[in-house]
């Protein structure tokens, strides 16, 4: 599976003074989706990877064409970009679910693997790069 598509509605409060939503909601419709993507367990059982510990330590957005509020949702696709030792890159697009689709806004945010109990950064684990992969290009 290369890419995963999470539908999301929109809120009315997610509009503002310009009829569009808000730079600052997009992000959160980036991070809904990301917290679905990650915050369900394996097929094999296995923890979610927001449950062995993860952070946000960067985002870039690029934001293509207004999103204006409507009832409808607009999906968000996500994918794994780059992986390192302790991060990874999630990729996003978040566009219209029909065809053809438009794209409102690019993005990527760097996640880190991270161990709440010590406070830290750590080391990714051979099972989540696997589930990283899952989610490649």
């Amino acid at each position: 599976m290369a890419r995963q598509r999470i539908l999301l509605p929109l809120r009315w409060g997610d509009m503002d003074a310009y009829r569009h939503v808000n730079n600052v909601e997009v992000l959160r419709l980036l991070e809904e989706a990301r917290v679905r993507a990650f915050g369900t367990a394996a097929p094999d059982g296995t923890a979610p990877m927001l449950a062995t510990g993860m952070v946000v330590a960067k985002h870039t957005v690029e934001y293509l064409l207004p999103l204006d509020y409507r009832l409808e949702p607009v999906a968000v696709d996500l994918w794994i970009g780059r992986v390192g030792g302790a991060s990874f890159e999630v990729d996003y697009e978040l566009v219209e679910p029909g065809a053809p689709a438009t794209v409102y806004v690019r993005a990527s945010t760097v996640c880190v693997a991270y161990d709440f109990g010590a406070g830290r950064p750590r080391r990714l684990d051979d099972d989540e790069k696997a589930r990283l992969a899952t989610l490649a290009p």
